[in-house]
């Protein structure tokens, strides 16, 4: 069974800068897709971005010119740089990871941003 584990979340002021990261357990088959989702307290969960194995990357209207998704294929893992941070983006945010064994979810990590 394959695990997600996301890592690096925390606290930061408006305007600032984080980083977190997703890892998997296996670093093969290489997943197909690689997204982030985030999910605030009352709301549904959301995707933040995508990446495929190929390179194709999708964003969130409201992270588009924000967040970068960087993805390492070969060891199957993924970040999130997330710049310019707002109030509005705290959530858990969750590494999703789908491919030919099955889709996968992250336990989760939280990200505040103080305003």
């Amino acid at each position: 069974q394959v695990q997600l584990v996301e890592s690096g979340g925390g606290s930061v002021q408006t305007g600032g800068s984080l980083r977190i990261s997703c890892n998997a357990s296996q670093h093969t088959p290489i997943f197909y897709t690689m997204a982030w989702y985030r999910q605030s307290p009352g709301k549904q969960r959301e995707m933040v971005g995508l990446k495929t194995m190929h390179g194709l990357t999708t964003y969130a209207d409201d992270v588009k010119d924000r967040f970068t998704i960087f993805r390492n294929n070969g060891e199957n893992s993924m970040d999130l740089q997330m710049d310019r941070l707002k109030p509005e983006d705290t959530a858990v945010y969750y590494c999703n990871a789908a491919g030919r064994s099955g889709e996968y979810w992250g336990q989760g990590t939280q990200v505040t941003v103080s305003a």
